[in-house]
């Protein structure tokens, strides 16, 4: 795989809740992560006192974050109202060459700032509110 141009990892919000999805306008940085608690079942009769995980358990995580240019464009508003509803629609998550991440977030973050000399910004960060789905590239 040759290396891959970093705005090309999209970030995209279901805008009216149908499947429409929409890039978030702006954006200069993204970031995913996707997180899996272990479950510790280490006990007296573990092989030479090593740790055992139990697999299948614990708790799956993917969160979502990004940076950019505050453009008030229409999925500016929709980030705004999907944070002060407190809802959790469908974001997509492009990766290049590699596939799409799918599921329900929830927008825990919302920061805006500016500089006296410079340009609006702000920065999201979501939270996984389900389960998420990946689908590889063809």
């Amino acid at each position: 795989m040759v290396a891959q141009n970093g705005k090309d990892l999209l970030v995209k919000i279901d805008m009216t809740g149908d499947g429409s999805f929409e890039t978030v306008a702006g954006l200069r940085a993204t970031r995913i992560s996707f997180n899996a608690e272990s479950v510790d079942v280490t006990s007296l009769e573990s092989t030479g006192g090593w740790r055992e995980l139990l697999g299948g358990a614990g708790v799956k995580t993917c969160a979502i974050s990004g940076s950019g240019v505050f453009k008030d464009a229409d999925s500016d508003e929709r980030a705004r109202q999907i944070f002060f509803d407190g809802e959790t629609p469908d974001f997509q998550v492009i990766i290049p060459d590699f596939g799409t991440v799918q599921g329900a977030f929830q927008i825990t973050s919302v920061e805006y700032s500016g500089a006296y000399n410079g340009e609006a910004t702000y920065e999201l960060a979501m939270a996984s509110a389900g389960a998420i789905t990946f689908t590889a590239t063809s």
